[in-house]
């Protein structure tokens, strides 16, 4: 079984949170766009550069989850040990 399955909630979770992380930075961004003020609304640009950070190395730690190896689907190997001749 692999680390996904048996912590199907957290990643679900997680998946959850990288998504609104990922509007909000969407939505700071269409705020910078659309602000008619004369300073541009750089406040909402450093807002929507910093969730947009956020939520891709959050994205990449989450996803990092599914490649992640398990050790109990491990299948141990060993070659048997050969008879020494005298």
């Amino acid at each position: 079984m692999s680390y996904a399955r048996k912590n199907t909630k957290n990643v679900t979770g997680s998946i959850a949170a990288v998504v609104i992380v990922s509007a909000l930075a969407v939505w700071q961004f269409y705020q910078f766009v659309t602000f008619s003020d004369a300073h541009g609304g750089t406040g909402h640009l450093w807002w929507a550069i910093s969730l947009a950070l956020l939520a891709c190395t959050t994205s990449f730690l989450v996803f990092s989850v599914f490649l992640r190896h398990d050790t109990d689907d491990d299948l141990h190997i060993a070659p048997t040990p050969r008879a020494t001749r005298f």
